[in-house]
């Protein structure tokens, strides 16, 4: 029987509390680092004028889309997979598994360059866009998606490292990337000296080879002998069972990563119906809400490791234990965040722009939403822990309720004669619902079979309370 990797029984055996922070800490800063990123290229994209901006609100949620859905959903079930497979020691297959998920990266990225290439200019339009503004987001998008296989490899690599807990190298990699983007995006965007700016399109450029370097050096590091995983792209058998073991999770996640970006583009396209300012202003805002996303996945990612390995090992105590610290954690700091942006919401904004109408706008979507943002946090972190677990069935369900609330209820208020404020707190009530059934769901034993909720107080704190 193949000997248990020093990495691996740390997550199976050292006390939970200080070990998530360990894993996490290293992660929550590459997953700020890698939001930052992109908001460093809104800083530098808002100086080349409101439709610029405007430009970046459109095409930013579908970004993100591709980042969660490569890094989070079918990433999520590319480390689910490994960490599986190294905790009930199946090395042969976890190798074997690397394959495997560039091969479905590469079909993804592949599939989001056409989507986006033909059908950009339409999707734009209703969300909103028209004029000045359409036309520069559609130069952008152009630009990233034909470079989309690259984020999906970066993203598939990286999630292939985490699975088998090393929350290291990633964010060494991503770190060292942004360090290299700051001064790369502004030169690409305004030029300098004999090189010519290329606008909006400089910032796309930049971020592109900024995943062309992290891709090559991760999969370095997987060639070297550091790496726990030996992973070979000739000589492979392909294995039905190990797409299978990838998709059955990553495929789901991705309804639920799908849900959370057509919630935000619903509210921008709604926002849309008061201007471009005001798509401008809800944008800029949402990018807080978005920065929340990495920042959950900070945790969420060691928390995906440790359950899956746990389970992979049989002890589903620990998984559980583990999850719930998680949770706790990421609410306080989420929440945290949100207070903080609701008492100063211009602090944030005005790095953006300074226009009325997007300050107004993106003022009243801080402070009705805001204050709920830890539920939203509360949800992103049990969403990928139950990756882990590969259970997402009651996770997507939250993730489908909260898309209910958000686009029925902000299409509502707008019908019945509302306004900004009263579509914003549609999008507050669908936070507080999706971190609610989640949380309630997997307390009451989603993971392992049929919900049971406990019959008392003191039964469900039995099942919570982490040691």
């Amino acid at each position: 029987m193949t000997a248990i990797d020093p990495r691996t029984r740390l997550l199976l055996e050292a006390p939970i509390v200080p070990t998530v922070l360990r894993l996490a800490a290293p992660n929550v800063l590459v997953m700020i680092v890698q939001a930052s990123v992109g908001l460093i290229e809104t800083y530098f994209v808002g100086k080349l004028g409101g439709d610029a901006l405007a430009a970046m609100a459109l095409v930013f949620p579908i970004v993100m889309l591709m980042q969660m859905s490569s890094a989070g959903a079918i990433g999520g079930g590319i480390a689910s997979s490994i960490a599986r497979a190294v905790g009930a020691r199946r090395r042969e297959d976890a190798d074997a598994l690397v394959l495997h998920a560039l091969l479905i990266a590469l079909g993804f990225g592949l599939a989001f360059t056409l989507a986006l290439l033909l059908g950009g200019r339409w999707l734009y339009t209703q969300m909103g866009g028209s004029g000045a503004s359409l036309e520069a987001a559609l130069v952008y998008s152009h630009w990233v998606f034909a470079g989309a296989v690259l984020v999906w490899l970066f993203n598939a690599l990286s999630a292939v490292i985490r699975g088998t807990g090393n929350m290291a190298v990633p964010a060494n990699v991503t770190v060292a990337g942004a360090v290299v983007l700051i001064p790369l995006s502004p030169l690409l965007i305004f030029g300098w000296g004999p090189l010519p700016g290329m606008g909006i399109a400089g910032g796309a450029v930049a971020l592109l080879l900024y995943y062309l370097g992290g891709t090559l050096v991760l999969w370095l590091y997987l060639r070297s002998p550091r790496s726990l995983l030996k992973p070979k792209l000739i000589g492979v058998q392909l294995r039905r069972p190990l797409f299978r073991d990838i998709l059955r999770i990553g495929l789901v996640g991705l309804i639920a990563t799908v849900a959370t970006n057509l919630s935000i583009g619903i509210a921008t396209a709604l926002a849309g119906q008061f201007g471009p300012d005001a798509i401008a202003g809800y944008g800029t805002a949402a990018r807080l809400e978005y920065l929340l996303v990495p920042l959950a996945f900070g945790f969420g990612a060691p928390l995906l490791a440790m359950v899956g390995t746990c389970i992979g090992a049989g002890d589903r105590e620990r998984a559980m234990k583990a999850a719930w610290v998680g949770a706790a954690i990421t609410f306080a700091i989420t929440e945290t965040i949100g207070l903080t942006a609701a008492f100063f919401p211009l602090a944030w904004l005005t790095l953006f722009g300074t226009e009325p109408v997007m300050l107004e706008a993106g003022t009243q979507y801080l402070q009705v939403v805001g204050p709920l943002y830890g539920f939203f946090g509360l949800g992103q972190v049990l969403h990928f822990a139950s990756q882990g677990a590969g259970r997402l069935f009651w996770p997507v369900l939250g993730n489908l309720a909260r898309l209910l609330v958000a686009g029925l209820g902000g299409w509502l208020a707008l019908h019945w004669g509302g306004n900004l404020m009263h579509v914003f707190a549609a999008q507050g009530a669908a936070f507080v619902v999706y971190g609610l059934v989640i949380t309630a769901t997997i307390a009451g034993g989603a993971w392992f079979g049929r919900v049971s909720w406990p019959r008392s107080t003191a039964a469900l704190m039995r099942r919570i309370q982490p040691t």
